[in-house]
């Protein structure tokens, strides 16, 4: 596949767009509990949407998957079941600080979060620090974190301005100290689905071999990685279902609101798989920059949340001062995005192999 890094940017904030609006659907599930229709978003989402896109469209899915060895099979679920944690409270985080604000700062920790882990934990948190590329990276990371204070500011202003009832018209269970204690734990939970998904190349190698198209060729990584999802999250709801005694919702509101809340969840899910899937088949198309595709679909997400939180209310009636603080901390965490990704172009131009001699003399 030819390299389109313009094509490959589109898709990618494409699928920045679906993870700011998957919760949406969820607004039309009736009389069910939280854990009830998360299981059937983990479902569809996790489940059945990436496993029918997989057998569509990689050739020989069975003999890809197989071809690679149980570690990096492993290491990827693993990385999904280390998502699947910060995935669960990822919705409770829009649950109780909206879209607008809970995305903004769920995303930016997420991606900051995803930059900064896999040199530390390697033991070459030293590179963060070396050369002009690492430099500017560092400093996209430290401007997303600033970005995250001013959003997070906005969010405790609001809560001062507002009455409880105006709070609870665009979130209904609005509530700021939960909120930003769950965003803080999901934004550095769900970097693993980047690290998940980065560390499969054995896999796409594989896809490629099996004459998959290589706009496909990360599908086979994707499913392997929300395995791991699935499974924390499915045993996580059937857990709360049984705690809390909400197995009856499955059976409450009849056969309509019930096919109603399965299909909505179920969308919701589909919805939010796609943002992964396009990272992943907008990647090819980045050719050389396609490093920068996690920070591409973060960077979108929050964007389109945040004009999403503003349609729905969620920030009406605040005064200038905290529309002030929302509007920098946008501001500074898209100028974030874009100067990580820049780094990460730097980074990518130092390491490109340099052209063959008789190449440069043909070139001449």
């Amino acid at each position: 596949m030819d390299a389109n890094p313009v094509l490959g940017m589109i898709v990618c904030a494409a699928g920045g767009l679906a993870g700011a609006v998957f919760a949406l659907p969820f607004k039309k599930v009736k009389q069910w509990n939280y854990e009830s229709y998360w299981l059937f978003y983990a479902i569809f989402g996790l489940i059945l949407f990436p496993w029918a896109l997989a057998f569509a469209t990689v050739p020989n899915l069975l003999t890809v998957l197989k071809s690679a060895p149980g570690e990096v099979l492993g290491r990827c679920a693993g990385f999904g079941a280390l998502w699947g944690l910060g995935g669960l409270t990822w919705g409770l985080m829009i649950r109780y600080l909206g879209i607008g604000l809970g995305l903004a700062i769920g995303c930016g920790l997420c991606s900051a979060t995803g930059t900064l882990i896999p040199p530390i934990v390697t033991g070459k948190a030293g590179e963060l620090f070396n050369g002009t590329p690492a430099l500017v990276t560092f400093g996209g990371v430290i401007g997303s974190l600033i970005g995250i204070i001013f959003v997070g500011l906005a969010g405790k202003s609001k809560e001062g301005e507002l009455s409880e009832e105006e709070k609870k018209k665009a979130v209904a269970e609005f509530d700021f100290k939960k909120g930003i204690a769950v965003a803080l734990f999901s934004g550095i939970a769900s970097a693993g689905m980047n690290f998940g998904l980065q560390g499969g190349k054995v896999l796409e190698e594989a896809a490629l071999a099996n004459n998959t198209p290589a706009k496909w060729q990360g599908i086979p990584v994707l499913i392997v990685v929300l395995i791991g999802g699935f499974v924390v999250n499915a045993i996580w709801c059937l857990w709360q279902n049984k705690k809390n005694n909400t197995f009856a919702d499955y059976r409450t509101g009849g056969a309509g609101i019930i096919a109603g809340n399965i299909f909505f969840a179920g969308i919701a899910g589909v919805i939010w798989a796609m943002q992964f899937v396009c990272q992943k088949v907008g990647e090819p198309a980045l050719g050389n920059v396609a490093y920068i595709s996690f920070a591409v679909v973060m960077g979108a997400a929050i964007f389109f949340s945040s004009l999403a939180g503003i349609l729905l209310g969620e920030w009406k009636g605040v005064g200038c001062k905290t529309k002030a603080l929302l509007g920098t901390g946008i501001a500074i965490l898209l100028i974030s995005f874009c100067v990580m990704s820049y780094g990460q172009k730097l980074k990518g131009q130092e390491t490109a192999p340099a052209p063959a001699p008789a190449a440069e003399a043909a070139q001449k």
